[in-house]
């Protein structure tokens, strides 16, 4: 029962204040006549967060128990927290939302459900049980009849911590307690921590409980042929937009788990960037912009309604969340019966000298995930105004708990087990750096994609990078081929060659510094300086 729910974090129940698994219409009417939101013009909730925009990585703890202790990954990543902090501030969240009105989202995480985790959220806002709704797995009536939730997670946003009294850095706060399997947001209007944090939380279970490897990946799937891709990377590098094709048939956008016989969405919607967006360059997620989805920080005319989706005044993360269903060829059941045909690794180098793609052996795509390198772009953590060069472990290091080498050895054995084909594809910039070059064009992005899925792209001639040591194609259809050498593209080639010397030093200090005990085999792999 939920009020059994509830004591597990010393909530006392108030039938009168609790409002459980309400439909998206009645959610969006609630919190519309709270003054939580808006309609666009399409119908969509608009909502706005306030001064967190984005993730907050110094805000979020594990807490420390001794179940837990020999297993995180503890540093700047996975901070600790002790028992007794977490045990008062559990204690005060729960006194702040039983004096509230709630609403609960019974949900699960894991599409397949011998993987499956259920997660019972429960919101200060109908806005955010909405989002909770609508970017989890739905349950069946039935499986609601007999839900018993595996995890609760108290999400209060007007809560304030005080730093001093409760042990954190700031105002806000996402506590992950695997042991007592309790999970509190506070101080934070951004949707993304409750998202991150469920997320975080299945990283840990399936690699320690089930053998499956959790992955911060899109995939889709061929309707023909039923092979399925996978693409790794950070915010902002294309996951969404590239496995929104309308040829493809969508599994997910962001968080899978790649079991022996399948692979599967962790979550049930999908939360996209708005920005720059346009009927033309990603269709699907535009029409996706409709009633009961949710729009983040997304600028919108106050007389019309329309959004723009090119303002960032408010934040370049604007966001929208929607259930996975609004994509006309999405697999409704988030599951594919076959491991992954391709694995393409997204980056967005801001240096502008990695090739646009390249393929990879397992080695060279052991070291590429180990290394995760990317350029953090505006808006998808707070203080971030133009692409950072980056090094984030499995391309989702803020989300991981475990020593990225339980993650990255069960990502080799799949590779080698299934001949799953893997390239690297640069979503970055060509032609220089950022702020000198430009964008590589998202159709030549797409050509790139297609001819990595369809194996054509392996029929032509690859020419090795010593600096990168990765295999270039000479030829890829739909891409001019002077693009698939980014040296050919700088005016000044004495500039690129220092550019992509301190880039693959970059890489070097990098795997020296933070993955000391890297197999000799796979650090071989790696990019070298040339000078």
């Amino acid at each position: 029962m939920i009020s059994d729910d509830f004591d597990r974090v010393g909530m006392r129940y108030y039938q009168n204040r609790v409002n459980l698994n309400l439909s998206p219409t009645s959610l969006v009417e609630i919190a519309l006549l709270r003054g939580e939101g808006e309609l666009t013009s399409t119908g969509s909730l608009r909502i706005v967060t306030g001064k967190y925009t984005g993730r907050s990585p110094k805000d979020r703890f594990i807490v420390d128990t001794p179940e837990v202790h020999d297993k995180i990954a503890w540093g700047d990543v996975n901070m600790p927290f002790s028992v007794d902090g977490y045990e008062r501030l559990r204690d005060k969240v729960a006194k702040y939302l039983e004096e509230r009105v709630v609403y609960v989202t019974q949900s699960i995480a894991g599409a397949d459900r011998r993987y499956s985790r259920k997660f019972e959220i429960i919101c200060e806002k109908a806005s955010q049980a909405l989002f909770a709704r609508q970017l989890l797995v739905r349950p069946t009536e039935e499986e609601i009849r007999s839900y018993e939730p595996d995890f609760i997670v108290m999400v209060a946003p007007d809560f304030k911590c005080n730093p001093e009294a409760d042990g954190t850095n700031s105002e806000a706060c996402v506590l992950i307690n695997f042991t007592e399997r309790v999970i509190i947001v506070v101080g934070t209007s951004y949707c993304g921590e409750v998202k991150k944090s469920i997320f975080s939380t299945m990283n840990y279970l399936l690699p320690t409980e089930d053998n499956v490897l959790p992955m911060h990946c899109s995939c889709n799937m061929n309707p023909k042929s039923h092979g399925t891709t996978v693409f790794f990377g950070l915010s902002g590098t294309g996951k969404t937009t590239l496995s929104a094709a309308e040829d493809r048939m969508l599994i997910g956008d962001d968080e899978h788990g790649w079991a022996s016989d399948a692979i599967f969405n962790i979550e049930g919607g999908c939360y996209a960037k708005t920005i720059g967006i346009t009927p033309e360059t990603e269709p699907q997620i535009v029409n996706a912009i409709r009633f009961g989805s949710v729009c983040e920080n997304v600028v919108i005319d106050q007389a019309t309604r329309v959004a723009n989706y090119f303002d960032d005044s408010l934040t370049e993360n604007g966001r929208v969340a929607y259930p996975v269903e609004y994509i006309p060829n999405a697999v409704v059941k988030g599951r594919a019966k076959r491991i992954p045909d391709v694995v393409i690794f997204l980056t967005a180098d801001a240096f502008g000298v990695l090739p646009p793609v390249s393929k990879l052996d397992t080695d060279a795509a052991m070291y590429q995930f180990i290394s995760g390198f990317t350029s953090k772009v505006a808006g998808t953590e707070r203080g971030i105004k133009e692409p950072q060069p980056t090094f984030s472990t499995l391309f989702g290091e803020p989300f991981m708990p475990l020593d990225s080498t339980v993650y990255a050895k069960m990502l080799g054995e799949r590779i080698e087990r299934g001949g799953t084909r893997v390239y690297l594809i640069n979503t970055g910039w060509t032609g220089g750096p950022y702020g000198v070059g430009e964008r590589i064009k998202l159709r030549y992005t797409r050509a790139m994609v297609d001819s990595c899925q369809s194996g054509i792209i392996d029929d032509g001639e690859f020419v090795h990078d010593d600096r990168f040591n990765v295999w270039v194609p000479k030829e890829c259809p739909g891409v001019p081929s002077e693009l698939l050498d980014p040296r050919s593209t700088w005016a000044d080639k004495e500039a690129y060659d220092k550019a992509a010397d301190e880039l693959a030093r970059m890489f070097v200090e990098n795997d020296q510094k933070v993955h000391p005990t890297m197999a000799d085999e796979i650090r071989a792999a790696g990019p070298r300086p040339l000078a």
